[in-house]
């Protein structure tokens, strides 16, 4: 039979305890034991090294959100290192009670025959792209598209075409240089009317073989610039991706509701200036709900919204009592803000009550401030 539990706990004694470690095993495709995710705390997941393995990648993000949206983080071995285990630090939260997918990526070293395949590959579809960009007609050189898609272009073919390779110093690929943006804009102020005293030809039809001959040429000039400047990247070794294991909408664990309770000291302004100043001071208790997480957002985490009530009645300059229209006592609603581990700042009104004759009650809202320790109050089921 269930029992109902309520335990009192002082909201921020100091935290000992270190960021929590769980384990990831690839064979098993299984995470910290089949149990859920740490929550609203960073950890780390540790794991076994497959052999050859020189770098993890890991993605995190919300199983019914957009994977563009993702937490990404990554270990890579040192250099000339034979590492048997690796750890990702997962610095931001998980949320509590939410499904996430997590996706880690294995990459290992590139040989020189994936290299050299990897190398060929991007040569063939650089070229294909110009061959395919470029026509000779009798006016010059048509460019099916204007120079700065083009260069778009050409950085997405090989961007795609190394999808799956990583630079072991995580040097992603820039793009073409400006050398090559200007060859591309030099097919623009081609005139090849004259094509043809350039180069000899013995074709009855002149005019057409210099021009498929000059354009040849600067295509040629184009498409070794863009080899040369894709070899020069490919230099470094890149890692590839040989493997990837996901967990699919996997839950994290649940952490208990917290009501936070305040007990504190306000004092109540009534009216007057500082040389003649109108107060009431009283203990009072309430409760106050934060605007946020702290796990996620420190500041909305450490302010809230209080209510409560005063433990005592207050009297004003004119000896009046100042009660409260609701318990018999002033009622505070305002907000409050941590400023230490238990000590809140705490501001707003309260209402009040005063007895004008047997008939009237004058109620009236007051500034107050006061501080106040705060506790934490969590329901919990026991069985």
């Amino acid at each position: 039979m269930k029992k109902i539990l309520f335990v009192l706990s002082l909201l921020s004694l100091p935290a000992l305890a270190q960021d929590q470690s769980i384990s990831f095993s690839p064979e098993n495709n299984q995470i910290n034991g089949g149990r859920p995710l740490p929550s609203e705390a960073p950890f780390y997941i540790q794991g076994n090294v497959p052999v050859g393995i020189k770098r993890v990648e890991l993605k995190i993000f919300k199983s019914k959100k957009n994977e563009n949206l993702a937490d990404s983080y990554s270990w890579k071995a040192a250099y000339g290192g034979d590492p048997q285990n690796y750890e990702v630090f997962v610095a931001y939260p998980l949320r509590s009670s939410e499904n996430y997918t997590l996706r880690f990526y294995y990459y290992s070293q590139a040989d020189s025959n994936e290299m050299l395949a990897l190398q060929d590959a991007l040569h063939i579809n650089l070229e294909g792209y110009v061959n395919a960009n470029f026509i000779a007609n009798k006016r010059g050189i048509s460019a099916l598209t204007n120079p700065k898609a083009m260069l778009i272009h050409l950085d997405q073919v090989v961007l795609q075409g190394m999808q799956n390779y990583t630079h072991p110093l995580e040097q992603e690929f820039q793009g073409f240089s400006d050398m090559v943006k200007i060859k591309i804009e030099q097919f623009q102020e081609v005139k090849l009317k004259g094509a043809r005293f350039n180069l000899l030809s013995k074709n009855p039809d002149p005019d057409n073989e210099g021009q498929a001959q000059y354009t040849a040429q600067l295509k040629k000039e184009l498409i070794d610039l863009l080899h040369a400047e894709v070899d020069q990247y490919l230099r470094a070794n890149l890692l590839m991706l040989v493997d990837i294991r996901e967990l699919e909408n996997y839950p994290t664990e649940k952490k208990p509701f917290y009501l936070p309770l305040n007990l504190g000291y306000a004092g109540t302004y009534f009216s007057g200036g500082f040389n003649n100043l109108d107060y009431g001071t009283s203990a009072f208790a309430g409760i106050s709900v934060p605007l946020g997480n702290k796990s996620f957002t420190r500041f909305l985490g450490n302010a809230s919204v209080s209510t409560g009530v005063f433990f005592s009645n207050m009297e004003d300059s004119n000896q009046t009592e100042i009660s409260g229209p609701l318990v018999g006592r002033p009622v505070y609603v305002g907000l409050g803000y941590r400023i230490f581990r238990i000590l809140r700042f705490n501001a707003g009104t309260v209402l009040t009550s005063s007895d004008v004759d047997a008939n009237i009650e004058n109620i009236t809202l007051y500034p107050f401030i006061g501080f106040s320790v705060e506790f934490n109050l969590w329901l919990g089921l026991n069985k």
